[in-house]
Parts: C-alpha cells; sequence; structure tokens
C-alpha cells in the first residue's frame, strides 16, 4: 500500500473475520455492506469452469438490489460441483441470517485452492463476526482479508471535487499469479459514494477495466473465480450521474479509471516471484486487435520472461516473438523494436547503432518498457507483464502444501 490513505467511502461499510478457511488465526472472510438504494456493476471471469460463486454473484446482480458482498480467501468453491453451489446459496442464507436482508441481496466471491468444498462450519461462525465488525474504515484490513499469495495488499484511494462537493473512490485487489484477466483473474472491490444509475455504473466499470485489469498478465493464466465489482452507495449529497455525456459521469469515469490503473500496476508488481514491472507498447499497428496479438506474445514468451528475469539483453527473443504473433503479411524491415530509449532492432536486423552495453544498462532496471513499431497504422496498445523467475515455479509447484 506504500503508506495509502484509504478514504472511507460514506455508505459502504466493511467487516472482516478470521473464518479458518485455509490458515488459523488469519483474516480471511470479507463483508461489504452497500447502502439501501445504492448500485451495483461487476465483470466476471469467462473462463468455462467458472467457480460456483462467480454464477450465484451473476444470478443474484442481475435480479437487482444487492446490499452485501460476501469474500473470502482459501477456498475457491471452483470445481465443485452440485455441492460447490449448495454451499455458495449457503453462504448467502448465512448472511440474510446475520443481517435481515434476502439471500439474492448477497453477491459470493471465493479465491484460493480448487477444488475442495468450503468448509461450511467455518463461515456459520465467522459470518456473524463480520457483521458485527463492519465499518466505513475496513479498507486496509479488508484489502488483506481477500489476499492468497500476494505479499502485500493493494489499496487505492482518491477523492475529487464535483460541483462543490467531495466524491470518494476507494478500492482494493487481490492478485499475483494465474493473472490473464478475461474479465477479470483476480478479485477487485472499488465503491464510491456517488449516486450513479446501474447502466451507467457498469459503463464506466468496463471503460475503466479494458486498458487496466484486461491490459495486464503474469502467466496468461485466466482464474475460474475472479471478478471486479463497482459499488455507488449514492449518499453523496451531489445530484448523482444520470447521464453518459454529463461532466459528473466523465469526471468518475477519470478517477474510476485512474484507480484501476493503480491496482493493476500493484498486482502485476507483486506478481508471483516477479523483480521486474514490464510495459509493453505496440504502436503503429492496423487496429487494437494486432496490437494487443503482439504485445500478448511477447508477454506470455517464456523465454522472454526469463531473459528479463536474468537481466539479459537477448533482443533476439523479443524478435522472435513479435515474428511469431501471427500477424498477416508483417513487412519486417518496417519494424523496429526498442528496450527503453535504446533501438535494438531496424531494419529487419540489430540496430546498427545498438550495444550490449547500453542494451545492459536498461536491463538492469526494475521496471522497463519494450516498445514495437509495427509500421501497419496509426493504432497502439498497452499490456504490463513481469519477468519469470525460480520463485514463480516454486510457489506454484507448492500452492498446495
Amino acid at each position: 500500500m506504500n503508506g495509502q490513505t484509504a478514504f472511507p467511502v460514506p455508505g459502504v461499510r466493511l467487516g472482516i473475520a478470521a473464518a479458518g478457511i485455509k490458515y488459523a488465526e488469519r483474516d480471511d472472510l470479507l463483508l461489504i455492506e452497500l447502502a439501501e438504494g445504492g448500485s451495483c456493476a461487476g465483470v466476471f471471469t469467462r473462463n468455462a469452469f467458472c467457480a460456483a460463486p462467480v454464477q450465484l454473484a451473476k444470478r443474484h446482480l442481475q435480479a437487482g438490489a444487492p446490499r452485501y458482498l460476501l469474500v473470502n480467501s482459501g477456498n475457491a468453491n471452483a470445481g465443485t460441483g452440485v455441492q460447490g453451489m449448495t454451499d455458495a446459496l449457503r453462504s448467502c442464507a448465512l448472511v440474510a441470517q446475520a443481517t435481515g436482508c434476502e439471500a439474492s441481496q448477497t453477491l459470493p466471491f471465493s479465491t484460493g485452492v480448487i477444488g475442495e468444498n468450503l468448509p461450511m462450519a467455518c463461515f456459520e461462525a465467522a459470518i456473524p463476526k463480520a457483521q458485527a465488525d463492519l465499518d466505513e474504515n475496513g479498507w486496509q484490513r479488508a484489502s488483506r482479508a481477500i489476499m492468497t499469495t500476494d505479499t502485500r495488499p493493494k489499496l487505492i484511494s482518491r477523492q475529487f471535487q464535483l460541483d462543490g462537493e467531495t466524491i470518494t473512490v476507494t478500492g482494493i485487489a487481490k492478485g499475483a499469479g494465474m493473472i490473464r484477466p478475461d474479465m477479470a483473474t483476480m478479485l477487485a472491490y472499488l465503491a464510491t459514494d456517488l449516486a450513479v444509475q446501474p447502466a451507467l455504473l457498469q459503463q464506466c466499470l468496463e471503460q475503466a477495466v479494458h486498458p487496466s485489469f484486461n491490459s495486464i498478465s503474469v502467466d496468461g493464466d485466466t482464474s475460474t473465480n475472479d471478478a471486479c465489482m463497482l459499488l455507488a452507495s449514492g449518499v453523496s449529497p451531489h445530484a448523482g450521474v444520470t447521464d453518459a455525456d454529463s461532466p459528473a459521469f466523465n469526471s468518475l469515469c477519470e478517477v474510476v479509471s485512474e484507480v484501476c490503473m493503480e491496482l493493476a500496476r500493484e498486482l502485476v508488481r507483486d506478481a508471483e516471484g516477479a523483480t521486474k514491472l514490464v510495459e509493453i507498447l505496440v504502436s503503429d499497428a492496423a487496429d487494437e486487435a494486432e496490437a494487443r496479438q503482439v504485445a500478448y506474445t511477447i508477454a506470455h514468451s517464456p523465454l522472454v520472461k526469463t531473459a528479463l528475469f536474468a537481466s539479459d539483453p537477448n533482443w533476439g527473443r523479443i524478435l522472435a516473438a513479435v515474428g511469431r504473433a501471427g500477424l498477416q503479411d508483417l513487412d519486417i524491415e518496417r519494424i523496429e523494436i526498442w528496450l527503453d530509449d535504446v533501438c535494438i532492432v531496424r531494419d529487419g536486423e540489430r540496430a546498427s547503432d545498438y550495444t550490449e552495453e547500453a542494451g545492459q544498462r536498461v536491463m538492469d532496471q526494475q521496471e522497463i518498457t519494450i516498445a514495437v513499431r509495427l509500421g501497419r497504422g496509426a493504432v497502439e496498445s498497452r499490456v504490463l507483464t513481469c519477468d519469470l523467475s525460480y520463485d514463480y515455479v516454486k510457489i506454484n509447484a507448492e500452492y498446495r502444501t
């Protein structure tokens, strides 16, 4: 969090409990309460094996009027069949019992090991504790409760002025591995006190997600579970957002996008075993699809990622990744490839002014930009990724032990 101030969001309370789902005496259950009359938007994983809580959260969101979000870490409740859905439904019923809401007003979320049933006794004991703990100032503890292999919490909070009123946007996220959102491969929860109609809130979230959470990759794996949610409590004195063309909507979208982008960068910075944050910028493309195709081919190349870990300016690996990205009629003599301010490929070969010393200087940095100019058009796209280290293999090899 790097000393991040967490501005409370009026109308949103968070309660935390140590349920003992995977580890004893560790906060691992989060209950988020949304003020009555508030609105909620969400984007979810597209993995065909999406977990029971994802299926149920989508169903309950479509039913309207959600009041509570229930999040647990340590167990994904994915690949658990009929029992998984039974347990997800039971968790919502337990929230209803503790709060007096309808079970359909709770959206459940789970993250952790796939293929194991939820220990429902833990939920039965912990949900009332989380309800009793509800507090507008619970953001920092909440950011820790949702962690799995993360080494540090991710929390970003911003305030802005709108017609003389102070509006808050605060968000938390978790995710360090199995990260290649489609949407989305992590858990993220953002909230504002502004009143926003549900359709406009959904539009705002989708606009923010594309260049942020949907433009990062740690390992190319899309999870079964994860989601990004945006809550709007509506308790601000401001009149709220009812028009997509209004200055209020534009201001909100700008700040929500900023919070999403910062959270996305923090996810990649804290990727499992990562030592480098790498931005891949593909420009001069014919369209966005081919720009992202090239960017992700580089981002997912084990040879590129291991060279980054070794700080090895092995530019041939980047060149090869561009060449196998699948673009039709690629004119290699028009392509330039750069490491920050150092051109490594030009005119189909190593740049004439390139030196190993210059490449090494860039590769020794903790943050690096790989830029590819395709010479095919005027479109660009960015993807954030990281290196692939010994620790990534170790963390994932020992994940269930």
